[in-house]
């Protein structure tokens, strides 16, 4: 077992910059989840640690060990492909002993690990066949086993889930989170599925253009992104986004988008007094739109009043495709909605949970005073730096 740490690592293709100042450190035991659009970097930030790609400069270390220029095999790492890399030929077995056999273990202790991993894992009724012979949960559950009787420092997994189907890959999560739970080991997984991300990872990176943007808990990314890339990768359908003005007048602070005013309510309204006059833009999650006739109790509403284009029946929720003054937004509303396609609706917005972005920069206002205050409450305190840089390029992972 053994901590991981990124330490000022940059990596690039000739000109082409894949990676920018990277700085993370990952805690022994920790679940840290790399999570970012094709093309962030997460992929090979990845496959640096476990010496796939060469990095440009910085330092990467496992433990206290500099592993720059460590072979792969000595990094004390196990990697868990997308495409799993199983080999065709070979049992389920052999596919999980080949990397001791390389290493020369002895046999019994090969038998004893693949016995006790393909145990754990459900497999030990599937070690005589072959992969052709296996369903794609089953190849998943084949390529982990492989890692695990490594006994690794660290166990490294690049989107293993992309393969399986919507149900298999609920299962499958549950699954990895229970084996880091019960392996104790650290795990860094990459994925582009922010709902993987969000309920695997102990703290989850969110890079963009081989930046990173913010690295958090789960809870703190949602409640408290650092700027409006974060606020709307994370959260699913993604957060609205209104340009707006914030102007002030008799001490109360009000946000007018051209279309619709709202007020600020006073108890969140400290982090924006000194940006009044400014430009900004507004983020509004769809889950605090909802159906002025169904709004839940205790939430400072502003009601506002918009056409209905599209409705989504899930069940348990209504997802409402809204306009107003050519603005067109996201709610998820109480299923008992009555909105119907072409109708007008009454919305509530709950103002306790507006996001306020710098339109310029991209910066959250109230990140650093949330921060505070998260931290002094002590409630879901907020770990972790967020750099201030916005850069995008087309650079691929």
């Amino acid at each position: 077992m053994a901590s991981v740490t990124y330490d000022h690592v940059y990596k690039s293709y000739g000109d082409t910059e894949v990676i920018k100042d990277l700085n993370i450190e990952v805690a022994d035991q920790e679940f840290l989840v790399f999570v970012g659009p094709s093309g962030c970097g997460k992929s090979t930030s990845l496959r640096m640690l476990a010496g796939l790609e060469e990095i440009t400069s910085g330092e990467i270390r496992i433990g206290d060990r500099v592993v720059n220029n460590v072979a792969p095999k000595d990094r004390d790492v196990a990697m868990v492909f997308q495409s799993y890399a199983l080999y065709p030929h070979m049992t389920v077995y052999d596919n999980m002993a080949f990397g001791l056999k390389l290493r020369k273990t002895p046999k019994h202790i090969i038998d004893q690990r693949v016995r006790e991993a393909s145990k754990s894992l459900g497999i030990e009724n599937l070690l005589d066949r072959r992969p052709r012979q296996l369903s794609g949960g089953q190849r998943q559950r084949v390529a982990v086993g492989r890692a695990i009787v490594r006994e690794p420092a660290v166990f490294l997994l690049d989107e293993p889930l992309s393969n399986l189907d919507a149900k298999l890959r609920v299962e499958a999560r549950s699954f990895i989170s229970k084996l880091h739970q019960r392996l104790g080991t650290t795990f860094i997984y990459v994925t582009h599925d922010q709902v993987e991300a969000m309920t695997m990872g102990t703290r989850i990176c969110v890079l963009n253009a081989g930046v990173l943007q913010q690295i958090d808990t789960p809870f703190n990314l949602y409640h408290n992104p650092a700027n409006i890339f974060v606020g709307g990768f994370i959260g699913s359908p993604s957060m609205n986004f209104f340009d707006a003005e914030l102007t002030e007048n008799n001490g109360s602070l009000r946000l007018d988008t051209g279309v619709f005013a709202v007020n600020i309510p006073a108890s969140i309204a400290e982090p924006y007094k000194s940006h009044a006059g400014s430009k900004v833009v507004v983020g509004i999650r769809p889950e605090d739109i909802h159906d002025v006739n169904y709004q839940p109790p205790g939430i400072t509403p502003s009601v506002i009043e918009a056409n209905v284009d599209v409705v989504e029946q899930m069940g348990n929720e209504m997802i409402l495709y809204l306009e107003t003054g050519g603005k067109t937004f996201i709610a998820r509303t109480d299923p008992r909605t009555d909105a119907r396609i072409g109708n007008k609706l009454g919305v509530a917005i709950n103002m306790d949970n507006v996001h306020i972005f710098d339109a310029n920069t991209e910066q959250s206002l109230a990140y650093e005073y949330k921060k505070e205050k998260m931290e002094r409450e002590g409630e879901h305190a907020i770990g972790g730096e967020v750099p201030v840089s916005s850069e995008a390029d087309t650079s691929s992972e």
